[in-house]
């Protein structure tokens, strides 16, 4: 029988990260499984967003410390993540002005380069742009965007580099627990001994808990993005921008195009069924938002989409945790698309808490699996309106 110190299932970022800090913490016989390919899941369609910008500290602490993994990729990982610090910029209603200042005072004071941008600064960082319904900003200098499958694939490749094995056209099918703690990974190519599973598996993940009577309320979520070339005289490179007021996300995709994506997504779907392409109705929402902003796109040339799936937890933030149903056992479930800028971080976290016994990066504590039946729920108190969903994760 095969034997592995660490299994980790799920071949998208987070699976990558963790398997990679595994290797740099002294973990060698580490093996990653992946079902397809690398970043088939929601890495690979991610909109990758870098920002720093949470309504709660404990996402823009794992933010923060991601961002220092991103700016210095090639000497910390190896090879190319596509970081491209275009800046960001977020935009909130009138009516969480004060909620916007706050926050950035929290950003600040875990040393986040961040700052209140008045709208006047905003229209010098997006020229043309209409701010109705806009009443205060934040700008992050140094955030931007990266390549969600070029950040993906150079985890994959620096684990291997450090001992682990990525193996990719195998499914895990089950985890095997005996005696209260794993002992294996039942595969389509047959059975791996190991002592420590993580289970990063995104929306495929139900299915691996299931027999382990774990049930989170994860829901299964198509999500789109849609692409449009920009229209003639638009030439400047613009910023990433969260818009709170419309639930809507857009960044620089290429040299001449924007990348564009409204919340929250088509509902349930199955995963292993769904149309990737992007639908009609959905490329004019798109327009319609990116126009409210830049009404130059007004006329600007549709040049693609695509849809990924999500799994969503009961109040959209990740479960990152040891599982109760047996010893040796991790996860990293119900993003609802939030994480590939917090994956490096995430990655850490695990590594540390399997190897060391608890994560010395960051807290993990507030993304429990308990928190469920735990009161009060999680709420951020300065949030910007639609709590519970998620805008550009």
């Amino acid at each position: 029988m095969r034997t592995a110190d660490v299994v980790v299932i799920g071949g998208g970022v987070n699976g990558a990260s963790t398997a990679f800090h595994l290797t740099t913490l002294g973990v060698r016989d580490v093996l990653l499984l992946e079902r397809r390919h690398l970043a088939a899941g929601a890495t690979g369609k991610s909109g990758a967003l870098v920002r720093m910008h949470y309504t709660n500290d404990v996402e823009s602490r794992l933010a923060l410390e991601s961002l220092k993994v991103f700016r210095d990729f090639g000497a910390i990982v190896g090879g190319e993540c596509g970081f491209e610090p275009v800046g960001f910029v977020q935009l909130v209603g009138p009516e969480y002005r004060d909620a916007l200042r706050r926050n950035v005072a929290r950003q600040q004071a875990l040393g986040i380069d961040t700052r209140e941008a008045s709208l006047d600064d905003v229209r010098r960082l997006l020229p043309g742009v209409d701010l109705a319904g806009v009443g205060a900003a934040a700008w992050e200098p140094g955030s931007g965007f990266a390549d969600p499958n070029a950040t993906t694939y150079a985890f994959a490749e620096a684990a291997r580099r450090g001992g682990a094995t990525i193996q990719t056209r195998c499914e895990a099918v089950r985890v095997v627990v005996e005696g209260g703690r794993v002992t294996g990974v039942e595969t389509t190519a047959g059975r791996v001994a190991t002592r420590a599973v993580v289970i990063a598996a995104g929306a495929w993940a139900p299915s691996l808990l299931a027999p382990l009577g774990l049930d989170y309320g994860l829901s299964p979520f198509r999500i789109q993005v849609a692409i449009f070339r920009w229209p003639a005289g638009f030439a400047q490179r613009h910023p990433a921008v969260i818009d709170a007021t419309r639930m809507s996300w857009f960044r620089p995709e290429g040299a001449a195009a924007t990348l564009i994506g409204v919340e929250l997504g088509a509902a349930h779907a199955d995963p292993e069924k769904f149309d990737e392409g992007v639908d009609a109705a959905y490329v004019a929402r798109c327009r319609e938002a990116l126009t409210a902003r830049l009404p130059q796109f007004a006329d600007a040339p549709m040049r693609g989409g695509w849809a990924g799936m999500i799994m969503m937890s009961p109040d959209g933030r990740p479960i990152i945790d040891r599982l109760p149903a047996a010893e040796g056992l991790w996860a990293m479930l119900g993003d609802s698309g939030t994480s590939f800028k917090t994956a490096p971080a995430i990655g850490r976290c695990l590594a540390e808490w399997i190897t060391a016994g608890a994560p010395s990066t960051a807290d993990l504590h507030p993304f429990r699996a308990s928190r469920f039946v735990e009161d009060p729920p999680w709420v951020d108190v300065d949030h910007y309106g639609g709590e519970g969903l998620t805008v550009s994760r």
